[in-house]
């Protein structure tokens, strides 16, 4: 069969060939999806058709479809099936009989009933019906119907692939539930993002906020955002360096169990920890960002792109580790590691693909716990199935990753920072390997980003609670 073969054609009934009482039909199911990229498309954003709690306590009792998307199946069917291309849509009446719900499989029938030679128009019958045989919609419409012939490929569509922050954010925050806050120091919090971000992750009962920094400062702060500092406790220290040194010093003495970076530099907030001894523990403190991307079916975990500039073999032993460990804090039990590289194959010119193939044999001997380990592997294997079929890797890692390991902090900075601003991806981080955690962002980062990190650290710390590190 030659390519042009397997291209879909299109074909119309121009008026002379269209008959009284003749008919045609398409049929298609209604996925929440069409629901969300209907509403996405028209602005119709009626809680009645995306809101399932309020959904529940109306007439209909749940979610349903938008009643134009039904009538949008009859417009459908009249320009692609029948009469098909050339059909000028003159006059549509709808009567809505039935809700559609998710998961309904409408069939949708016009029939002639009428034609006007002069005029060359048409007038259909027009029945939607579900699979129960009922009918949700039905109506009449009248057409110009084409008189050249057409026939030609079907119009290429573009896929559309729905991303919804919002609902990831809030999938994300129901990890916490049933789980109380966790005393955090936020540290710094002189800019409005990060001090509203304390108070939306205090409302939500991720963490009970100490907030420490120039108490004038952050009270001005708060009168200009309308932000209610009632009731929150603020440790009043002159500059950011102090307050790192203070933040610390309460993590030490145990009257902090998670620190929350506000406005001030990583390095600032990171070395007042590495500065007291009660604060470390065996293990190297590395980074994780936590990124939800559009086009991966699941989150991915992205370690060290903050913290080690550098890292060796035993360091990024560390960094493995600490990854794994928070993986399955998320709920992956035997996360899927992908050690990063610029080739999948061992090279001695490449350090980063000897360092790969390392931390996968000391995983197979134990060194490295919890986690499945494959590398190196080039970015497109580990994310992509079918670029590790065409290059004929047998892994249970490839194509299905759930952590990245990249070989140092330059290429992982520039990979978080693509996947967030090239690809809509949204990312929140969390700094490991001390007594406690640390929400980590960018100072840049918006409240959600902030708020999402502090779930992350109210996870690790309660982990700590059940496993001192």
């Amino acid at each position: 069969m030659n390519a042009p073969d397997l291209i879909e054609r299109i074909e119309n009934f121009v008026y002379d060939d269209i008959s009284l009482g003749q008919s045609a039909r398409t049929v298609r199911t209604l996925t929440l999806a069409d629901i969300q990229a209907f509403a996405a498309v028209s602005g119709d954003t009626n809680p009645a058709h995306l809101d399932p709690v309020y959904a529940d306590a109306t007439l209909f009792h749940g979610v349903i479809a938008h009643g134009m998307w039904g009538g949008a199946l009859i417009s459908a069917l009249l320009g692609t099936v029948f009469p098909g291309p050339g059909t000028i849509y003159l006059h549509q009446a709808l009567h809505f009989s039935r809700p559609v719900r998710v998961g309904d499989t409408l069939t949708v029938i016009v029939t002639v009933t009428a034609k006007e030679d002069e005029k060359k128009r048409v007038e259909l019958d027009c029945q939607v019906i579900n699979q129960k045989g009922d009918c949700v919609l039905h109506g009449q419409a009248r057409v110009l119907a084409p008189t050249q012939k057409v026939s030609m490929p079907r119009a290429h569509l573009p896929q559309i692939t729905l991303f919804d922050p919002l609902a990831r954010f809030e999938a994300l925050l129901q990890l916490g539930d049933g789980l109380a806050p966790v005393p955090c120091a936020v540290v710094h919090p002189c800019s409005a993002d990060a001090l509203r971000a304390a108070l939306q992750a205090a409302e939500r009962g991720l963490i009970e906020p100490l907030l420490i920094g120039p108490e004038s400062r952050l009270r001005q702060l708060a009168e200009e955002a309308d932000l209610d500092l009632a009731g929150v406790a603020i440790d009043p220290v002159p500059h950011s360096h102090a307050a790192a040194a203070r933040a610390a010093e309460l993590a030490a003495q145990g009257r902090v169990e998670a620190l929350m970076k506000g406005s001030l530099h990583t390095d600032e907030l990171v070395r007042a920890v590495q500065a007291v001894a009660a604060l470390q523990t065996q293990r190297r403190m590395s980074h994780v960002f936590r990124v939800d991307v559009p086009m991966y079916p699941k989150p991915l975990l992205l370690t060290d792109c903050a913290l080690n500039i550098r890292p060796g073999l035993q360091e990024k032993a560390d960094i493995v580790q600490n990854a794994i460990g928070l993986a399955q804090v998320l709920g992956i039990a035997r996360p899927k590691v992908a050690v990063l590289a610029a080739v999948e194959t061992v090279h001695a010119e490449l350090p980063s693909t000897l360092d790969a193939a390392a931390l996968c044999q000391m995983a197979r001997r134990g060194q490295i716990t919890g986690g499945l380990l494959d590398g190196p592997l080039a970015f497109d294997n580990a994310i992509s199935l079918q670029a590790a079929r065409s290059k004929h890797l047998e892994s249970e890692v490839a194509g299905d990753a759930d952590v990245l390991v990249v070989p140092d902090l330059e290429s992982g900075n520039l990979l978080a920072n693509q996947l967030e601003y090239l690809a809509g991806a949204t990312a929140c981080g969390v700094a490991l390997g001390a007594r406690v955690p640390i929400a980590l962002t960018s100072r840049a980062d918006g409240v959600t980003a902030r708020v999402a990190s502090a779930l992350l650290a109210k996870l690790v710390a309660h982990q700590h609670r059940r496993v001192r590190p």
